[in-house]
């Protein structure tokens, strides 16, 4: 139990249904969709859609999302791949032509097809219990009405102003400025698409004069993306992956997500003796920070579309983590084994629900960077991704950019099983940071016995492109020492992260939910 003299808070407790995410507004129309009838997915699906407007830098219509279902009644636990493709027009060989070597991190070359709704229609098709109209109307009507803008989300937004251009300045601004805490930010536009799919399903985006908009904008501004990329977009039922640490199952979603980089971090991470370690101290965070560099070279050479991700076995094997734990040096930091495929970003929502049929949903949805590529469609303000930056240029790669491909995606929802019974939807948010995160968390739990909010408040450290990350919740002694091992120390302007999770404890739902971020956990 936390020191109740000190600031913070508790997990929340209850019996009937829980939700866990990012904004408070979201979390209780998901409470409010499982009162009225609606199940986890009903609820995930209406808060989801209202985190576009309340977290416009962080998601939208125009991104992707994948997801993790326990359906009522069973263990089983479903996959569903929400990410879209690459336009047909595509080509890497032209962009190298042009003399890049990489991929923009913003622009008309990173933007993919938009997957998500097509993947909400299909889960409320094939598992809500509402019908769409109903899950769809309180993001309707928040789009109509706006939400004021929270106090995290107005610290991004100063920071992803600039990359606006054209009619996303104009949809994402204050008359050029980023808004203030509690000024109210309204999508109209986004209304009406809305109302288009709650009237007509997917047809109402990826056909029409939705449709029109979004690939007219897009043409104007250079693209090559048609009509008849938009319309072939389709998610797709996959099977997880997933990895013991500790007494717990890892589930976690496949390629073309990163997911199986947490299970292999885990691998890596058994051949320490991680619970004899100060949970705060040095030696865990340069032994975590070692094993994330050589995990996440693994992802950048493996992980990719998910018909050309053909090394997966390899990378979850036992043995490949036992090879790699022995590259590690419990005194001295390594160089980075590779630079990361894709830029560290911050920009991703995460909303998890229970029902009282214990129902659990685990959804991750993106626009990738803030405000994704910026830029956006010139009739209805939707804001288009910018997923074509996980991809790489690099000839024959596995991940090499292509038309129709998907890129590789740093948003994973998770799972923890135990004694074959999932006990815990969770997610971490955070770009690159996210396996680590996922690694972290799920060690937080089990080797240091923490409870859950605390496993979710705990300080965070990352090593990734921008050197090693520590935030301030570590002591400067740590830092210092972490320097002297040869690590280049940094602390973060933003925190690393946000992290939501809902324990199945006996008939008692416990949520947690990150202070890093504007939310909360609510039940009923």
């Amino acid at each position: 139990m936390r020191d109740l003299h000190l600031p913070g808070r508790s997990a929340v407790y209850a019996q009937n249904g829980l939700c866990a995410t990012s904004h408070p507004i979201a979390a209780q129309v998901a409470i409010e969709t499982l009162k009225s009838g609606g199940n986890a997915i009903d609820a995930a699906i209406a808060g989801a859609l209202v985190l576009g407007i309340a977290e416009p830098q962080m998601t939208g219509i125009g991104g992707d999302c994948f997801v993790l279902i326990k359906p009522a009644g069973t263990e089983e636990i479903l996959a569903l791949n929400g990410s879209g493709r690459a336009p047909k027009g595509l080509d890497a060989a032209a962009l190298r032509a042009r003399g890049l070597e990489a991929i923009p991190i913003q622009g008309i070359e990173t933007v993919t097809m938009p997957g998500a709704i097509d993947a909400f229609c299909r889960l409320s098709a094939d598992h809500g219990r509402l019908s769409l109209d109903r899950i769809l109307a309180p993001a309707i009507q928040y789009a109509d009405e706006g939400i004021p803008v929270a106090a995290r989300v107005a610290f991004d937004w100063v920071d992803d102003l600039p990359c606006l251009q054209s009619a996303a300045r104009a949809f994402y601004s204050f008359d050029g400025k980023a808004p203030q805490v509690g000024q109210i930010f309204r999508a109209p536009g986004q209304a009406e698409v809305l109302r288009r799919i709650a009237r007509e399903g997917r047809a109402g985006f990826y056909e029409g004069e939705v449709a029109e908009d979004m690939i007219a904008s897009l043409q104007a501004l250079g693209g090559s993306h048609t009509l008849e990329d938009l319309a072939a977009t389709a998610c797709d039922y996959t099977i997880p992956v997933s990895g013991p640490y500790q007494g717990v199952e890892l589930v976690e979603h496949p390629p073309n997500g990163q997911g199986a980089t947490a299970i292999l971090l885990l691998n890596i991470l058994k051949h320490f003796d991680l619970a004899a370690m100060d949970p705060f101290g040095t030696e865990r965070a340069h032994i975590e920070a070692e094993a994330s560099k050589l995990a996440y070279d693994a992802r950048n050479r493996f992980i990719a579309d998910p018909d050309r991700t053909t090394r997966l076995a390899h990378m979850l094997s036992p043995d490949t983590a036992a090879k790699l734990a022995a590259l590690i040096d419990p005194k001295r930091a390594m160089e980075q084994a590779a630079p990361l495929t894709e830029a560290v970003h911050r920009d991703t929502i995460y909303i998890t629900v229970i029902d009282r049929d214990r129902m659990a949903v685990s959804l991750i949805y993106s626009i990738f960077w803030g405000f994704g590529s910026g830029l956006a469609s010139s009739k209805f303000g939707i804001n288009f991704q910018n997923r074509g930056a996980g991809f790489t240029l690099q000839e024959g790669h596995p991940n090499e950019a292509g038309g129709g491909k998907r890129p590789m995606h740093t948003i994973i929802p998770g799972m923890l099983k135990q004694d074959g019974r999932v006990i815990m939807p969770f997610g971490v948010m955070g770009g690159a940071y996210q396996p680590t995160g996922h690694a972290r968390f799920v060690s937080n739990l089990t080797d240091f016995g923490m409870d859950l909010q605390a496993a979710v408040d705990a300080p965070r450290c990352f090593s990734g492109p921008l050197g090693m990350e520590v935030e301030r919740g570590y002591p400067d002694r740590v830092r210092a020492e972490l320097e002297a091992m040869g690590h280049k120390v940094t602390i973060p302007d933003t925190p690393l992260g946000g992290a939501q999770a809902i324990r199945i404890d006996g008939d008692v739902l416990v949520g947690a939910s990150d202070p890093r971020k504007d939310g909360c956990a609510l039940g009923y």
